[in-house]
């Protein structure tokens, strides 16, 4: 395998813990929902096998690895199968970008048919977050080499309603039972999307960093996880590094607005500049533990929570602390 400073540079160093041996311990059994480990047309600070020896070397029980390009689960299946000694699960899906020929219902028909665990609504091409990078966020990671400019997608027509397409989607989510993240489809879009897919029978939504691009509020907050509606908060978010936008207050308090068992804690990690992903889950279950959350509600939202979006079982040691 190459050399990791040369294929993989510019990683942000895990700061120092004063509490590492609770901080390991909770972190046994974690899940990371959304890893942006390589390849990938993004520079990236690890690869998939590496980022799978590292969630081992922790005791995590499963990864899901998220490419904004390309469906993951062949790489999951393989590396698994390859290293079952690991005992981490690994996982993957697909985002309904250009390259995915856009909310395509037969990308996500043949994704479910692979195994595919999650599909995220447009990302990088949704409308939304063109108009953003239009903005000049420059703070959202650019890929290696110039790719041809997006065609701006939406999950609504003309019209505000939600396009044949998106509907077809749905009920193939709904059908499968597997997640439905709302990817970077802005706010006002978000709540008719996960509105029909209730009414359609999907069990699993997921809206993927409300703060961030999205524009989530703590109304639209309250109003999406009262139908329903998981709110994935990045760790890359919290913690030192190059994406470091928010506060532990603000961790908290977004917290409190959704509740516990409303809020999955995801890595988005994986970028140059920020800390490895596992590393990630460190630096903010030590910042959890010095907001003084409850050990059983760490787990919820480092673990269990996202568990049960996997359909794994919650773990032993998180049942033992919640009696």
């Amino acid at each position: 395998m190459a050399d990791k400073q040369v294929s993989y540079p510019n990683t942000v160093p895990l700061p120092p813990l004063s509490r590492a041996a609770d901080v390991a311990e909770l972190l046994v059994g974690a899940i990371d929902l959304h890893c942006h480990s390589g390849p990938a047309a993004m520079p990236r600070i690890l690869d998939h096998h590496e980022e799978l020896l590292d969630a081992a070397a922790a005791k995590f029980r499963a990864v899901l690895y998220k490419d904004h390009f390309y469906a993951g689960m062949a790489h999951a299946i393989l590396l698994e199968k390859m290293f079952p000694e690991t005992n981490v699960k690994l996982f993957s899906g697909i985002a309904l970008n250009n390259a995915s020929g856009g909310i395509n219902p037969y990308a996500v028909d043949h994704a479910i048919k692979l195994g595919g665990k999650i599909v995220w609504m447009p990302t990088l091409s949704a409308a939304n977050h063109v108009k953003a990078m239009a903005s000049g966020n420059s703070t959202f990671p650019k890929t290696s080499q110039k790719m041809l400019d997006p065609i701006p997608l939406s999950s609504l027509d003309a019209n505000g309603k939600l396009t044949d397409d998106t509907k077809k989607v749905i009920d193939l989510i709904a059908e499968a039972d597997i997640i439905l993240a709302g990817g970077h489809l802005h706010a006002a879009e978000l709540h008719v999307l996960f509105d029909e897919a209730a009414r359609r029978g999907v069990k699993k939504m997921m809206v993927n960093h409300p703060t961030y691009i999205v524009g989530c509020n703590d109304t639209d907050i309250r109003q999406l996880v009262a139908r329903g509606v998981k709110m994935e908060h990045s760790i890359c978010m919290f913690i030192e590094g190059k994406s470091l936008k928010y506060s532990p207050d603000d961790l908290a308090h977004l917290i409190e607005v959704a509740g516990v068992d409303n809020t999955i804690l995801s890595s988005d990690l994986g970028l140059q500049g920020s800390q490895r992903p596992v590393d990630g889950f460190r630096s903010i279950t030590q910042i959890l533990l010095d907001l003084q959350m409850p050990r059983p509600a760490i787990r919820k939202l480092i673990s269990d929570n996202a568990a049960r979006f996997l359909d794994l079982p919650v773990t032993q040691s998180a049942a033992q602390n919640a009696a």
